[in-house]
């Protein structure tokens, strides 16, 4: 029953720490692998880096929602609205404020 799942290869749920500076302060976040592929493949899309589309993300989110209680959380259940989306997810941009 369980068997697409459970026998997935261990490495795309293996902990990623990456370390990004995020409202000017520098901070590890730790995430499955799977879910730094989408991060990166999200931020490539967007024309970002994936420090800055992280920050981003942290500063529009942050602005819409007045605070940010779990930020991982926050970045995990993006990529599942990038996948749930599809072609729309990826044709939107993120605001960015200017350089």
């Amino acid at each position: 029953m369980c068997e697409i799942y459970a026998g997935q290869n261990p490495e795309r749920y293996r902990p990623i720490n990456r370390s990004v500076r995020i409202g000017g302060h520098s901070t590890s976040i730790q995430l499955e692998a799977a879910f730094w592929v989408l991060i990166d493949e999200i931020a490539e899309k967007q024309g970002f880096s994936t420090a800055r589309f992280l920050s981003t993300l942290y500063d529009e989110a942050l602005e819409i929602n007045g605070s940010i209680s779990n930020f991982s959380s926050l970045l995990r259940t993006s990529c599942l609205i990038y996948l749930m989306n599809g072609d729309k997810a990826q044709s939107q941009t993120f605001r960015v404020a200017a350089e």
